[in-house]
């Protein structure tokens, strides 16, 4: 039997845990960014009588992103139901800053 280190204590696990932690914070942090970029451009639209959504730009954005996760070795379903979450409540925000 061999003699493992409690997950808790085992120094290989807590570095791979604490890069892990430091993506998860950086992730957070660019869709803030993403986020504040959009309400701008909601904002824009609603001031501009413009539609909330872009179909044509989120189908190009999808097969771009689709693109992108391919070469970075991510499956590109997990990549694409990632990117329309994100559209969706981009749009949802949209609507409402023209409805405001």
């Amino acid at each position: 039997m061999t003699e493992t280190t409690p997950p808790a204590t085992d120094p290989v696990l807590a570095s791979y845990r604490a890069s892990i932690d430091n993506i998860d914070a950086a992730l957070i942090h660019m869709l803030a960014e993403r986020f504040r970029i959009t309400q701008a451009v909601g904002t824009y639209k609603a001031e501009k009588n413009l539609p909330a959504s872009d179909p044509s730009r989120e189908e190009r954005q999808i097969v771009r992103l689709r693109k992108l996760a391919e070469d970075a070795q991510l499956d590109p379903d997990f990549g694409e139901k990632f990117i329309r979450f994100i559209i969706d409540e981009v749009i949802r925000h949209h609507q409402r800053a023209k409805a405001g």
